[in-house]
């Protein structure tokens, strides 16, 4: 038998239509996924706003049941215009924040102020997680749980 003849054991592989089909399927699949990602990203940072605004409510009215009485608290933990997509920490200093009783578990993306008087309390929650520069504003006051200053704003 000549060498020609001989038989070679056949080599196991993709061939390169196999891995073009592949990198295709899996641009694809990262092209529908990656915006649903950014999505749920943004929502979640949404989320923080109304959260903490309802979370200061609470020690509102834990406040006024101690007390008989609704605190005020100044602007924490920045000023409206260094809002964005970057947290900042809660300062510990904070006489009328300490006495009120509220403590965030970390650092936060929004800026909350309370209005308080003897009968009622006003929380303002101020937000631009999307970075877009235009400010969305929450409220809640001792009647009303939630509301949003506009829709489709963050």
């Amino acid at each position: 038998m000549s060498p020609d003849m001989v038989r070679r054991p056949a080599i196991a592989g993709f061939t390169l239509v196999e891995l073009m089909i592949v990198v295709a399927i899996i641009g694809i699949l990262a092209a529908i996924a990656i915006p649903n990602l950014v999505s749920a990203q943004l929502s979640a940072k949404r989320s923080e706003v109304p959260v903490t605004v309802d979370a200061i409510r609470t020690a509102e009215e834990a406040y006024d049941s101690a007390n008989d009485l609704f605190m005020s608290a100044p602007p924490e933990p920045v000023d409206d215009g260094l809002l964005g997509k970057v947290m900042h920490t809660w300062p510990t200093g904070d006489a009328a924040w300490n006495t009120l009783g509220y403590f965030p578990d970390g650092s936060l993306r929004g800026n909350y102020q309370v209005f308080g008087s003897e009968t009622d309390f006003m929380i303002i929650g101020h937000s631009d997680v999307d970075d877009d520069d235009t400010i969305a504003i929450y409220t809640a006051t001792s009647n009303n749980r939630l509301q949003v200053s506009q829709s489709n704003v963050f």
